[in-house]
Protein backbone atom coordinates (compact mmCIF):
# COMPACT_ATOMS: atom_id res chain seq x y z
CA UNK A 1 0.00 0.00 0.00
CA UNK A 2 1.21 3.41 -0.48
CA UNK A 3 1.96 5.79 2.18
CA UNK A 4 0.09 8.58 3.19
CA UNK A 5 0.20 11.76 5.10
CA UNK A 6 3.78 13.20 5.72
CA UNK A 7 5.10 9.95 6.58
CA UNK A 8 6.69 8.34 3.77
CA UNK A 9 8.91 5.37 5.54
CA UNK A 10 11.00 3.23 3.53
CA UNK A 11 13.52 0.75 4.56
CA UNK A 12 16.58 2.04 3.02
CA UNK A 13 15.38 5.46 4.80
CA UNK A 14 15.38 6.55 8.55
CA UNK A 15 14.63 10.03 7.39
CA UNK A 16 10.92 9.40 8.56
CA UNK A 17 11.57 8.29 11.65
CA UNK A 18 12.14 12.23 12.69
CA UNK A 19 9.18 13.58 10.99
CA UNK A 20 7.31 11.02 13.02
CA UNK A 21 7.85 13.01 16.06
CA UNK A 22 5.94 16.04 14.44
CA UNK A 23 3.16 13.88 13.83
CA UNK A 24 -0.14 13.84 15.85
CA UNK A 25 -1.17 10.20 16.90
CA UNK A 26 -4.12 10.31 14.82
CA UNK A 27 -1.76 11.23 11.49
CA UNK A 28 0.68 8.37 12.28
CA UNK A 29 -1.98 5.75 13.08
CA UNK A 30 -3.22 6.68 9.55
CA UNK A 31 -0.23 5.66 8.23
CA UNK A 32 0.48 3.02 9.71
CA UNK A 33 -2.86 1.18 8.54
CA UNK A 34 -2.69 2.54 5.03
CA UNK A 35 1.35 1.76 4.89
CA UNK A 36 1.19 -1.74 6.33
CA UNK A 37 -2.03 -3.03 6.88
CA UNK A 38 -2.26 -6.54 8.46
CA UNK A 39 1.54 -6.41 8.62
CA UNK A 40 0.75 -3.72 11.36
CA UNK A 41 -0.56 -4.81 14.78
CA UNK A 42 -1.34 -2.92 17.92
CA UNK A 43 -0.37 -4.63 21.15
CA UNK A 44 -3.15 -4.55 23.37
CA UNK A 45 -3.34 -4.86 27.35
CA UNK A 46 -6.38 -2.97 27.56
CA UNK A 47 -5.26 0.10 29.25
CA UNK A 48 -6.95 3.23 27.91
CA UNK A 49 -4.29 4.63 26.10
CA UNK A 50 -4.30 0.92 24.00
CA UNK A 51 -7.59 1.07 23.39
CA UNK A 52 -7.42 4.51 22.04
CA UNK A 53 -5.08 3.16 19.33
CA UNK A 54 -7.53 0.69 18.74
CA UNK A 55 -10.22 3.29 18.46
CA UNK A 56 -7.96 5.55 16.33
CA UNK A 57 -6.88 2.54 13.83
CA UNK A 58 -10.81 1.78 13.42
CA UNK A 59 -11.36 5.39 11.43
CA UNK A 60 -9.13 4.69 9.28
CA UNK A 61 -11.25 1.93 7.39
CA UNK A 62 -8.20 -0.19 6.50
CA UNK A 63 -7.15 -3.51 7.87
CA UNK A 64 -5.03 -4.12 11.17
CA UNK A 65 -4.71 -6.11 13.77
CA UNK A 66 -4.89 -6.36 17.70
CA UNK A 67 -3.19 -9.35 19.82
CA UNK A 68 -2.75 -9.25 23.97
CA UNK A 69 -0.45 -11.45 25.65
CA UNK A 70 -2.17 -14.32 27.82
CA UNK A 71 0.02 -14.96 30.30
CA UNK A 72 -2.43 -17.00 32.25
CA UNK A 73 -2.67 -15.34 34.80
CA UNK A 74 -4.19 -12.25 33.74
CA UNK A 75 -7.56 -10.60 35.40
CA UNK A 76 -10.95 -11.97 34.28
CA UNK A 77 -12.02 -8.28 33.47
CA UNK A 78 -9.25 -8.08 31.33
CA UNK A 79 -10.81 -11.39 29.17
CA UNK A 80 -13.94 -9.09 29.20
CA UNK A 81 -12.70 -6.26 27.56
CA UNK A 82 -11.90 -8.87 25.21
CA UNK A 83 -15.74 -9.28 24.13
CA UNK A 84 -15.90 -5.66 24.47
CA UNK A 85 -13.33 -4.81 21.14
CA UNK A 86 -15.29 -7.37 19.45
CA UNK A 87 -18.32 -6.04 20.51
CA UNK A 88 -17.56 -2.63 19.92
CA UNK A 89 -14.77 -2.96 16.81
CA UNK A 90 -15.77 -5.90 15.27
CA UNK A 91 -11.88 -7.24 15.93
CA UNK A 92 -10.78 -10.40 17.07
CA UNK A 93 -8.22 -10.18 19.52
CA UNK A 94 -5.12 -12.42 18.70
CA UNK A 95 -4.30 -13.94 21.99
CA UNK A 96 -0.57 -14.99 22.07
CA UNK A 97 0.52 -17.56 25.10
CA UNK A 98 3.79 -18.80 26.61
CA UNK A 99 5.41 -21.62 25.93
CA UNK A 100 3.74 -24.82 28.20
CA UNK A 101 6.27 -26.66 28.46
CA UNK A 102 8.48 -23.33 29.73
CA UNK A 103 5.76 -22.33 32.23
CA UNK A 104 5.96 -25.92 33.08
CA UNK A 105 9.37 -26.30 33.96
CA UNK A 106 9.71 -23.27 35.47
CA UNK A 107 6.79 -23.70 37.80
CA UNK A 108 7.37 -27.31 38.81
CA UNK A 109 11.03 -25.93 39.81
CA UNK A 110 10.07 -22.32 41.18
CA UNK A 111 6.35 -23.01 41.82
CA UNK A 112 3.56 -21.19 40.28
CA UNK A 113 3.89 -17.46 42.35
CA UNK A 114 8.11 -17.73 42.10
CA UNK A 115 7.68 -13.89 41.35
CA UNK A 116 7.33 -12.65 45.26
CA UNK A 117 10.57 -14.60 46.00
CA UNK A 118 13.16 -11.68 44.58
CA UNK A 119 13.32 -9.46 41.29
CA UNK A 120 15.00 -12.04 39.72
CA UNK A 121 12.40 -14.52 39.73
CA UNK A 122 9.78 -12.12 38.96
CA UNK A 123 11.96 -10.87 35.68
CA UNK A 124 12.22 -14.78 34.99
CA UNK A 125 8.29 -15.13 34.96
CA UNK A 126 8.27 -12.44 33.01
CA UNK A 127 10.84 -13.47 30.35
CA UNK A 128 8.70 -16.85 30.03
CA UNK A 129 5.43 -15.28 29.98
CA UNK A 130 5.57 -12.04 28.26
CA UNK A 131 8.89 -11.12 26.50
CA UNK A 132 9.41 -14.20 24.80
CA UNK A 133 6.03 -15.05 23.47
CA UNK A 134 6.02 -11.28 22.12
CA UNK A 135 9.40 -11.80 20.32
CA UNK A 136 7.63 -14.64 18.57
CA UNK A 137 4.39 -12.86 17.94
CA UNK A 138 6.35 -9.47 16.11
CA UNK A 139 7.75 -12.08 13.75
CA UNK A 140 4.97 -11.90 12.25
CA UNK A 141 4.77 -7.72 11.75
CA UNK A 142 6.69 -5.44 10.22
CA UNK A 143 4.97 -2.66 12.59
CA UNK A 144 3.55 -2.74 15.91
CA UNK A 145 2.34 -0.05 17.85
CA UNK A 146 1.91 0.63 22.00
CA UNK A 147 0.35 2.93 24.53
CA UNK A 148 3.96 4.12 25.94
CA UNK A 149 3.64 7.77 27.54
CA UNK A 150 6.76 9.61 28.63
CA UNK A 151 5.16 10.97 31.57
CA UNK A 152 4.40 7.32 32.90
CA UNK A 153 7.83 6.80 33.89
CA UNK A 154 11.12 8.15 34.31
CA UNK A 155 12.46 4.98 32.10
CA UNK A 156 9.68 5.80 29.05
CA UNK A 157 10.79 9.70 29.09
CA UNK A 158 12.50 9.54 26.13
CA UNK A 159 10.16 6.60 24.27
CA UNK A 160 10.08 8.13 20.56
CA UNK A 161 7.15 8.12 18.83
CA UNK A 162 8.28 5.62 15.90
CA UNK A 163 11.69 3.96 16.22
CA UNK A 164 13.46 0.56 14.46
CA UNK A 165 13.93 -2.29 16.88
CA UNK A 166 15.14 -5.83 15.94
CA UNK A 167 14.26 -5.19 12.04
CA UNK A 168 10.86 -3.82 12.70
CA UNK A 169 9.31 -0.32 13.71
CA UNK A 170 7.59 0.26 16.87
CA UNK A 171 5.25 2.95 16.70
CA UNK A 172 4.13 4.72 19.89
CA UNK A 173 1.91 7.13 18.87
CA UNK A 174 0.84 8.79 22.43
CA UNK A 175 4.35 9.17 23.40
CA UNK A 176 3.84 13.02 23.76
CA UNK A 177 0.19 12.94 25.39
CA UNK A 178 -1.10 13.86 28.74
CA UNK A 179 -2.93 11.86 31.23
CA UNK A 180 -5.47 14.52 31.00
CA UNK A 181 -5.26 14.18 26.71
CA UNK A 182 -5.89 10.34 27.33
CA UNK A 183 -8.83 11.02 29.65
CA UNK A 184 -10.52 13.49 27.57
CA UNK A 185 -10.17 11.73 24.10
CA UNK A 186 -11.72 8.41 25.87
CA UNK A 187 -14.69 10.42 27.43
CA UNK A 188 -14.97 12.32 23.92
CA UNK A 189 -15.05 9.12 21.71
CA UNK A 190 -16.68 7.21 24.73
CA UNK A 191 -14.09 4.65 24.31
CA UNK A 192 -14.45 1.33 26.28
CA UNK A 193 -12.67 1.75 29.51
CA UNK A 194 -11.44 -2.16 31.76
CA UNK A 195 -13.95 -2.37 34.58
CA UNK A 196 -11.03 -1.93 37.04
CA UNK A 197 -10.03 1.16 36.25
CA UNK A 198 -13.03 2.32 38.35
CA UNK A 199 -11.74 0.04 41.06
CA UNK A 200 -8.22 1.97 41.44
CA UNK A 201 -6.17 0.30 38.79
CA UNK A 202 -4.54 2.94 36.54
CA UNK A 203 -1.71 0.41 34.99
CA UNK A 204 -3.27 -3.58 34.51
CA UNK A 205 -1.36 -6.35 34.01
CA UNK A 206 -1.63 -9.98 35.34
CA UNK A 207 -3.90 -10.58 38.70
CA UNK A 208 -1.58 -11.70 41.49
CA UNK A 209 1.29 -8.87 40.16
CA UNK A 210 -1.45 -5.50 40.08
CA UNK A 211 -2.73 -3.95 42.93
CA UNK A 212 -4.85 -0.87 43.12
CA UNK A 213 -3.07 2.58 44.09
CA UNK A 214 -3.19 4.59 46.98
CA UNK A 215 -3.97 8.45 46.82
CA UNK A 216 -0.77 10.26 45.30
CA UNK A 217 0.93 6.87 44.55
CA UNK A 218 2.38 7.16 41.12
CA UNK A 219 0.70 5.57 38.06
CA UNK A 220 2.53 2.25 37.88
CA UNK A 221 2.98 1.84 42.10
CA UNK A 222 0.92 -0.97 41.68
CA UNK A 223 2.88 -2.88 39.54
CA UNK A 224 5.05 -5.29 41.59
CA UNK A 225 4.70 -3.51 44.90
CA UNK A 226 6.44 -5.92 47.19
CA UNK A 227 9.66 -4.46 44.80
CA UNK A 228 11.57 -2.12 46.68
CA UNK A 229 13.35 0.40 44.18
CA UNK A 230 14.01 -0.37 40.78
CA UNK A 231 12.00 0.48 37.53
CA UNK A 232 9.00 -1.74 37.35
CA UNK A 233 8.84 -2.87 34.04
CA UNK A 234 8.43 -6.41 32.78
CA UNK A 235 11.34 -6.32 30.01
CA UNK A 236 8.98 -6.57 27.09
CA UNK A 237 9.58 -2.72 26.47
CA UNK A 238 12.75 -1.98 28.26
CA UNK A 239 15.71 -3.87 29.93
CA UNK A 240 15.09 -5.19 33.45
CA UNK A 241 17.51 -2.38 34.13
CA UNK A 242 15.95 -0.05 32.91
CA UNK A 243 17.20 0.63 29.31
CA UNK A 244 15.70 0.45 26.34
CA UNK A 245 15.20 -2.41 24.45
CA UNK A 246 13.95 -5.56 25.41
CA UNK A 247 15.34 -8.27 27.80
CA UNK A 248 15.50 -10.30 30.77
CA UNK A 249 17.77 -12.02 33.11
CA UNK A 250 19.63 -15.03 32.42
CA UNK A 251 18.37 -18.71 33.72
CA UNK A 252 19.04 -22.44 33.62
CA UNK A 253 15.44 -23.24 34.14
CA UNK A 254 13.74 -21.53 31.41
Amino acid sequence: MPCSGRLRYTWESLTDLEKGEASSAAEIVTWAVNTFGTSFAISNSFQKEDMILVDLASRVGGPFRVFTLDTGRLHEETYQMMETVRERYGIAVELTFPDRSEVERMTAERGPNLFYGSIEARQLCCGVRKVRPLERKLAEFRAWATGLRREQTEARAAVRKIEEMDGRLKINPLADWTQAQVEEYTRHHQVPVHPLYARGFPSIGCAPCTRAIQPGESERAGRWWWEQGGPRECGIHFSPDGGVGRGEPAAKNA
